[in-house]
């Protein structure tokens, strides 16, 4: 099972889960990733499992 949103290639720092979400959704990768670790850090979001669940479950970026 796969998500139709793609990890970005250009953008990323860890996986490219974050900017790929981000451009997806025509947002800033920036506040994007702001945003995350802000829910990460609250105790009722389990930030690492979900990033590693997400980058499992997108599709890889394209090699161009």
């Amino acid at each position: 099972m796969h998500i139709p949103i793609k990890r970005s290639k250009s953008n990323q720092i860890l996986g490219g889960v974050i900017a790929g979400l981000c451009e997806h959704y025509d947002w800033n990768p920036a506040i994007g990733r702001v945003l995350y670790v802000v829910l990460a850090l609250t105790p009722m979001f389990p930030g690492i499992i979900v990033y590693l669940i997400l980058w499992m479950l997108m599709e890889s970026p394209d090699e161009n």
